[in-house]
Formats: C-alpha cells, structure tokens, sequence
C-alpha cells in the first residue's frame, strides 16, 4: 500500500469524519473513532471510502 503521508492527513472516515489510519498488512484504512472503526479497503493504491464498501469491526478479515 502506498498512500502518500499528505493524503493520509486530509482522509477521514465518511461515516463519522474521525481520522484514518494505514493497516499496511490488511490494506487497509481504519478509522480511529473506537464508536465506528470502520475499514476501508485499498485497492491499487487507491482508497475507497464508500461506507458500503468498507468492514464493519466485527468482520472476520
């Protein structure tokens, strides 16, 4: 995964707006909020931060 530092800085969770942060080994980006945790997947590079698209917490990976 390879997501510019001052990307990660402005992306934030679509569903609660908290701050993401890179799961490098899963590619994925998770949200801080402990209330959503959220997790976006990666795919060529490339977020995609649709609340559709993302795993819930409780997700097995």
């Amino acid at each position: 995964m390879n997501i510019d530092d001052w990307l990660l800085e402005i992306l934030a969770c679509p569903a609660c707006h908290a701050p993401l942060r890179p799961d490098e080994e899963a590619s994925e980006l998770v949200c801080t909020n402990p209330e959503c945790r959220l997790a976006y997947p990666v795919r060529d590079d490339i977020p995609v931060l649709l609340v559709d698209s993302a795993r819930r917490p409780e997700q097995a990976t």
